[in-house]
């Protein structure tokens, strides 16, 4: 197995999933450890803008508990219409990025869970209290699904709005031409489990045999047992899906 030269990444590339354009923040972690990012986006993100989602929005909104699953899902929400929190209304974010996109929004309380996934969302206890009542759940088609799925199986009702979509795309030829190079020394930032299986999908044999072999900085037990399915062996895990907790894990 590798190791890492002291604290420093300096022949490390990073390999990023995350969307077109929005690879700014693991950038700045991994350059901080003298790394380089490889941007594989496999997805762009799309906003929706049409009557259907502005109502479905609007009902969320209005619901006694809001959950907003990322901050694309703040953006485009807010995009549409102004985030304000009623009186005993209760916000809920998966994630640190999530709650601060929530704040900077205008949202002044958010609650998130110390365990930033959808199963620590459903443990709080918050979601227990709820059953017989109504939810709003902020995202976008696929990814969190499972949390509308484990808020019913509590009874509870969900007033879902999928404001923004995961538009499939082309991966970049610079990052496969990057790959077919064959960096010895790869870093793979694991925070989505549909982008890791986006991305997998349209990489060419030849690249996938060098993808195969990086190193995966996974978000969650999940996304570790996801990355094994998928051939990879050297597999660390990530205390959150924030980039600089993905890079403390290499």
């Amino acid at each position: 197995m590798r190791t890492l030269p002291g604290s420093s990444l300096a022949k490390w590339y990073v390999i990023s999933l995350r969307p077109r354009g929005q690879h700014d923040a693991l950038r700045r972690a991994a350059a901080a450890r003298q790394a380089r990012v490889i941007a594989l986006s496999p997805q762009r993100i799309e906003l929706r803008d049409d009557r259907t989602t502005r109502a479905r929005l609007r009902a969320a909104l209005n619901a006694p508990v809001v959950v907003f699953t990322s901050p694309n899902a703040v953006r485009a929400a807010s995009a549409l219409r102004p985030l304000k929190r009623r009186r005993a209304q209760q916000f809920f974010a998966i994630g640190e990025g999530t709650a601060r996109a929530l704040r900077r929004a205008g949202i002044d309380e958010v609650h998130a869970p110390a365990r930033m996934d959808s199963e620590g969302l459903l443990a709080l206890p918050d979601f227990a209290a709820l059953r017989g009542g109504d939810a709003g759940l902020v995202t976008a088609p696929g990814g969190r699904d499972r949390i509308a799925a484990g808020l019913r199986a509590q009874g509870v009702r969900v007033l879902r709005a999928d404001v923004y979509a995961r538009v499939p795309v082309p991966l970049p030829a610079r990052a496969l031409a990057t790959l077919r190079a064959k960096p010895r020394y790869l870093l793979l930032a694991l925070s989505s489990g549909e982008a890791l299986q986006q991305a997998w999908a349209a990489t060419p044999d030849d690249v996938r045999a060098v993808l195969v072999q990086a190193r995966v900085l996974a978000a969650s037990e999940r996304l570790a047992a996801l990355a094994r399915a998928h051939g990879f062996s050297d597999i660390r895990l990530a205390p959150s899906a924030r980039p600089r907790d993905l890079i403390a894990a290499a």
